[in-house]
């Protein structure tokens, strides 16, 4: 996973306009230290390799962030995050995504869309999506997320990939009737698809205790039955004694 944090510099221009010849050049501002550390942790994923020393850059500047006005802070600690994220799984560290980003957003709700998708992509990819499941739900239900553009998309993405997988067909539909960010024809190509789940779990749990239902009744497991199979065996010991004590004749 790569990602291109590089933005194109911006032309030099006067208070009055374009620069002219005659007028002195003013030296661009020095990016703050966690823009620089967030440059550096990029090239060192990217193009080092080294995803190592790319996590441990991103843990170096997140703290750095108060410098930023909001705005930029916001975009640079969710760059941040996500070349993290990345650097974790590029070390099969992936378990450890979930946590480590929470450590820095302190509740779910806070998480930046961005980052979000890219967990419940990873953790669903990795065959691990009931991580997410509470999560992303907290996440839906806050109302300042349901304003975001966003919002519809992480929506489908949740369904598909966390609670249609999980089997959560109940959360599926509430998700799906409740949530203005479906159209009409989603919502019922999504609801047949929910329909069609149920009846599948259903003839699999009719399969499973009509399955459990017969190895009981092949199984000797009442008590009349193994006191009936104590008493043949005692018998079939006392005969073959019996006949060991029988006289041999030439």
């Amino acid at each position: 996973m790569k990602s291109d944090f590089s933005t194109p510099a911006a032309p030099l221009r006067g208070l009055g306009g374009p620069l002219r010849s005659s007028e002195p050049v003013r030296a661009a501002p020095a990016p703050s230290a966690a823009v620089v550390l967030l440059e550096e942790a990029a090239d060192l994923l990217v193009v080092h390799l080294d995803f190592g020393a790319a996590l441990q850059t991103c843990e170096r500047a997140l703290p750095s962030l108060a410098n930023l006005d909001a705005g930029t802070s916001l975009e640079v600690k969710c760059s941040l995050c996500i070349v993290g994220i990345q650097a974790l799984a590029e070390m099969n560290r992936w378990r450890e995504v979930l946590s480590w980003v929470l450590q820095y957003y302190q509740v779910p709700e806070k998480l930046p869309p961005k980052v979000l998708e890219l967990c419940v992509l990873l953790y669903s990819k990795m065959q691990e999506p009931g991580a997410m499941l509470e999560v992303v739900s907290a996440w839906l239900q806050d109302s300042d997320n349901q304003d975001l553009p966003e919002y519809r998309a992480l929506a489908e993405l949740h369904l598909q990939r966390v609670l249609l997988p999980l089997g959560c067909l109940s959360e599926a539909e509430e998700l799906v009737v409740g949530s203005a960010g479906f159209s009409e024809e989603q919502r019922l190509d999504v609801l047949q698809a929910i329909s069609k789940a149920r009846q599948q779990q259903k003839h699999q749990r009719l399969g499973s205790e009509e399955a459990q239902k017969l190895n009981q009744e092949a199984s000797p497991s009442s008590l009349p039955f193994l006191c009936k199979l104590s008493q043949l065996f005692h018998r079939i010991q006392e005969a073959i004694f019996s006949l060991y004590r029988l006289p041999i004749h030439d």
